[in-house]
């Protein structure tokens, strides 16, 4: 036979063995939408298709989707919903969709640094959800433009960042005499801040200290564009985009009673088409179809506030400080839960929420696998399929290249951050991970189920790690020790309790150790006394029927408590907003969430402090607990630095 006929006929098998391998992801996508988003697919052609995989939640930008789409003909409209990983295409014709169906499936789109394989399937609609507009929190105003790129230039050049002492400026006097004469303010500000934020930074929700500063505030936005979130005591969230070179102005409600802060990350979701105005008096983000992803740059804020010499006496007494409240309102403690709706609610108040708040920061503490997990994954066989369930910042998802490896976390800002890392992960519960059953040879979970509430949900997420492993397959589980010193042996966390935290890494450090926070740089020009002054609050005292808080690096004396998150080891969030002398930031890339509680310093700062939910096992507990899932068997159990740990076989 005619070598040519040989190859073609080699050719057309590869081409065959192909497309049945699209074909069969396809359909597996198509699957994964209707029973996870509740999205049905066509079986015959129309002009409207879903994109598995090119959505904004892969790291798909609007842009680049959108050239891809537009190869095959007009596009009459592209819809990303927010945080999906798929997205809708609408084409003017139906022989268009055919098109993009038949060439793009089975095709790699690159997006920036990230690359996806899309698969497409044919749906006969595309619903867009009916939009709520949501308006600026009153008092908010935001000016576009508001400085030239020469101003901007003159502005950034006068930051001397060796100096913590060099008063205002007379690079800002136009800006100011400006915001006086535009109707902005009605007296020029005595003090300034400059922080400056790379990108993944981000600075925590906070309420500039009532006593210590006046009604408005302004700030100017340089060198890069953000995405600012103002949140109001009610649970109301108003995400603003603040463009470079714009001002934002901030009086009465706004100022007083709602939060703003910066939640790090690398990217934004903005608006494609951004549109200019003078003054704002709507959020940028309530088009939810309309958004793209926007890479964060290096902005430099300046903050300018008026110094108060008088108690305040807004019209928000709860949440200020000169009239017996506080800003913001610390929460009650909680108790424990008594139904699955309290659970649910415990859980995702002090656990989801804060650890995705707080994800920048606790990922920076979490470097080092600790070397008995690390010889659990070098035992499993080359090739063996391993899932993470609660892969944090994905540590131990690259310790042993040999294996097929996925993590899942609840934390969309940490699977954000293993992304970045070039870890394969998604987010999940880990009471519902979307793996079929059998289908693993081993499963990790590191410090998660202690994070569930009640006797049930710990037991149903043992249940769900046995599940997805095949017979035979292993399943390493760890958890939070009640016992933190156990054959005369005190644990990595209680010895710390006396040392001084100096940043050193340790290959041992007990899993929720909390390491110190890289010192970020701030900068604050003022004439601030220090009369704003508070007592740290007592964490170890507990309200009774509601849950202790844990003093850190002691032992414990209950099983079910909130075990407080300090930013430590750096200015604390208030400084880079009330610090005497000009003082610069690079600012601290964490969040609070709605379980943060706040203590006063000096300077009329306020310290957050996170509270994440914990049960403690006591000796015995976690075997037990295995025990009671039909089909495994427990091979073994031991204690490592403060946590209990057994491995599991699936018979």
């Amino acid at each position: 036979m005619d070598c040519t006929v040989v190859n073609n006929v080699k050719a057309a098998t590869r081409r065959g063995k192909e497309d049945k391998k699209v074909l069969r992801k396809q359909l597996k996508a198509s699957h994964t939408l209707l029973k996870h988003e509740g999205i049905s697919t066509a079986s015959q052609p129309t002009k409207n298709l879903v994109v598995a995989n090119g959505g904004l939640g892969n790291g798909v930008s609007r842009e680049d989707l959108s050239a891809a789409m537009k190869q095959f003909g007009d596009v009459e409209s592209l819809f990303m919903p927010p945080q999906k990983p798929y997205a809708f295409v609408t084409y003017r014709s139906e022989d268009d969709a055919r098109k993009a169906h038949t060439q793009l499936n089975g095709q790699k789109l690159q997006s920036g640094e990230n690359s996806v394989t899309l698969y497409l399937s044919y749906v006969d609609s595309v619903k867009h959800k009916e939009e709520v507009r949501v308006h600026f929190p009153e008092g908010l105003a935001l000016v576009e433009d508001f400085v030239s790129p020469e101003e901007e230039a003159l502005l950034l050049a006068a930051v001397d960042w060796s100096t913590s002492d060099q008063g205002l400026p007379e690079e800002c006097l136009p800006v100011l005499h400006r915001c006086l004469q535009d109707g902005h303010i009605n007296v020029l500000p005595d003090q300034l801040t400059v922080n400056q934020y790379e990108s993944g930074q981000g600075i925590p929700p906070h309420v500039d200290t009532h006593s210590a500063f006046a009604d408005t505030i302004l700030s100017l936005s340089l060198g890069a564009k953000t995405v600012m979130e103002f949140r109001h005591p009610d649970g109301r969230v108003v995400p603003v985009v603040l463009p470079e070179r714009s001002l934002l102005v901030m009086k009465g409600e706004s100022r007083y009673l709602w939060t703003h802060g910066i939640t790090p990350r690398k990217f934004d979701l903005v608006p494609a088409c951004e549109t200019r105005s003078a003054d704002h008096s709507e959020p940028d983000l309530d088009s939810h179809g309309d958004l793209t992803l926007s890479k964060r740059g290096t902005r430099t804020s300046f903050t300018f506030r008026k110094i108060r010499h008088e108690p305040c006496c807004c019209a928000f007494p709860s949440a200020c400080d000169s009239q017996g409240g506080s800003s913001p309102s610390p929460p009650s403690q909680p108790s424990l839960p008594s139904c699955h709706a309290d659970a649910t609610r415990l859980e995702e108040e002090y656990v989801h929420l804060v650890y995705n708040a707080i994800a920048s920061h606790f990922s920076s503490t979490r470097h080092t696998p600790w070397p008995r997990v690390c010889h659990f994954l070098s035992s499993l066989p080359p090739g063996s399929v391993l899932v993470d369930v609660g892969c944090g910042n994905g540590k131990y998802l690259g310790v042993n290249p040999q294996l097929i490896t996925v993590g899942c976390d609840r934390s969309s800002a940490l699977v954000q951050i293993c992304a970045e890392r070039g870890f394969n992960a998604f987010v999940s519960d880990a009471l519902n991970v979307p793996l079929r059953t059998d289908s693993c040879d081993a499963c990790i979970s590191i410090a998660v189920i202690h994070h569930f509430s009640t006797q049930e949900r710990r037991l149903a997420a043992v249940r769900e790690l046995v599940r997805l492993l095949k017979p035979g397959g292993q399943a390493l589980i760890y958890v939070w020790a009640y016992e933190q010193e156990y054959n005369k042996q005190k644990s990595k966390y209680l010895k710390d309790h006396n040392k001084p935290q100096n940043g050193g890494k340790s290959k041992d450090k007990p899993e929720e150790v909390q390491e110190p926070y890289k010192e970020p740089s701030v900068l604050s020009a003022s004439h601030l006394d220090n009369n704003h002054t508070g007592d740290l609050k007592d964490d170890s005292k507990m309200t009774e029927g509601k849950l202790s808080v844990h003093t850190n690096r002691t032992a414990f004396n209950s099983q079910d408590l909130l075990v407080p998150w300090h930013l430590k080891g750096r200015k604390t969030p208030g400084e880079e907003e009330s610090s005497s002398g000009l003082h610069t930031t690079n600012s601290p890339d964490s969040k609070l969430s709605p379980s943060v509680d706040t203590s006063q310093v000096p300077g009329g700062s306020s310290v957050p402090v996170f509270h994440r939910y914990y049960h403690v096992f006591q000796q015995g507990e976690l075997e037990q607990l295995c025990i009671e899932v039909t089909g495994v068997k427990v091979q073994t159990s031991y204690h490592d630095q403060g946590n209990w740990c057994v491995i599991l076989k699936k018979e």
